[in-house]
């Protein structure tokens, strides 16, 4: 049911409610140098079909550059201090991060490379990332088929996975109990200056102009729908990806880390059961309402590759599955992060292809900063900046999933 806005003008809008636009919410209400309203408009308030409401809240640090390493490092912390971040609200429950580790698996010797480069970079950061050869492998996770496989790296230090809807929440209602209010309803069309150098005002569809001193776009795999209202193009489109959740009849002895195979498929322990995961072979932009899954890939190449790579899992049962969309940003796979160059009060929280929930906290403070006091004070966020899409300069991350 739509709701009207208790005000006419806010200091911040939020397009969009889930984990970022709650992320941002929270950040500035626990800014101490923040004290302007702020208004979050969710279309839709049971988060049914967000990418939030689909995520498998995986976290590494196996990443080729450095600040994609440091934000997950701070979600690591987050995670693990959630109530002490949280103001010690003993309401607020211990999470915790599973660390089975990312077991990334490299059949060829360019990759191989890639691999110990980057081990080395995030050594260097204070991740434990190894480099292994297959013999280490073997003698660690014997269940394994390895006939094809030359190298890996994993990581068993703050990396694996997490409780990431349980994080959303508690933003989310901590944000409101603040003082953010959210409302049922939805952006239709923007406002700006004369020059177009500002957002003046955001139209809802019940019909109410609403003032704002800042606008965020934390709208998902709709960004663009929601940029376009400012006349902004931004390269981020809805792909879809599945997950699979099987049971296998003869468990492994041991967990299972994420691993990523190189046919594309990654798996890991999840419970009782085991996830796997997989974009199709054709991974085409999908219409934003479609969820439909379609039942081949499991069939013709999920479980072909997980019962190659663990023979164990010759005989597994399918128990639950579903189809999510990546917000994917088709530039470089990178988020898009800050204003914009023309229009200065349009921030950009967008685009994070997949890496969405372990770098929240990092760019949901960083964002918060940013507003607050014009600048990142914490993590320096700059390299997603929007300017680098104008430049044609790609923010290249060699460890995309």
């Amino acid at each position: 049911m739509t709701q009207t806005p208790a005000k006419a003008s806010y200091d911040v809008v939020i397009v969009g409610g889930a984990m970022y636009g709650s992320s941002v919410a929270w950040f500035l209400t626990d800014n101490p140098d923040f004290d302007g309203s702020i208004l979050v408009v969710e279309r839709d308030p049971t988060y049914e079909f967000t990418s939030t409401a689909h995520t498998n809240s995986c976290m590494r640090q196996q990443f080729s550059r450095e600040i994609n390493i440091r934000v997950s490092q701070f979600a690591a912390d987050f995670v693990k201090n959630f109530r002490a971040y949280m103001g010690g609200d003993d309401r607020v429950p211990h999470l915790r991060l599973q660390s089975y580790g990312y077991m990334y698996l490299a059949d060829n010797a360019a990759f191989a490379a890639t691999l110990k480069e980057g081990q080395e970079l995030q050594a260097a950061c204070g991740a434990g990332t190894k480099h292994m050869m297959p013999d280490e492998i073997a003698a660690a996770y014997p269940f394994y088929n390895l006939d094809d496989i030359v190298a890996a790296n994993h990581n068993l230090l703050d990396e694996g996975y997490f409780d990431g809807n349980t994080l959303f929440d508690w933003w989310r209602r901590s944000a409101r109990e603040r003082g953010v209010e959210y409302l049922t309803n939805e952006v239709v069309a923007m406002n700006t200056n004369a020059s177009g150098t500002r957002v003046e005002s955001v139209v809802l569809k019940s019909g109410e102009v609403i003032s704002c001193g800042t606008v965020v776009n934390a709208s998902g795999p709709r960004a663009v729908l929601t940029s376009r209202m400012a006349g902004i193009e931004i390269p981020v489109e809805p792909r879809k990806r599945y997950t699979f959740i099987f049971e296998a009849e003869q468990p492994l002895d041991r967990d299972l880390p994420l691993t990523i195979d190189p046919s594309g498929v990654h798996m890991r322990t999840d419970g009782t059961y085991y996830l796997a995961g997989c974009p199709p072979d054709d991974d085409p932009a999908v219409d934003y309402d479609d969820f439909m899954q379609d039942h081949s890939i499991w069939e013709n190449k999920a479980w072909p590759a997980i019962a190659t790579r663990i023979p164990q899992f010759e005989a597994i049962k399918l128990r639950n599955s579903w189809a999510g969309h990546y917000a994917y940003n088709t530039f470089d796979q990178n988020a898009i992060l800050g204003p914009h160059s023309k229009v200065e009060n349009f921030i950009f929280v967008n685009g994070f292809s997949g890496h969405g929930f372990q770098q929240s906290p990092a760019m949901g403070r960083g964002t918060a900063e940013l507003i607050t006091h014009g600048e990142y004070r914490t993590l320096d966020l700059s390299p997603f900046g929007y300017d680098r899409i104008e430049r044609g300069e790609r923010f290249v991350e060699k460890a995309v999933i």
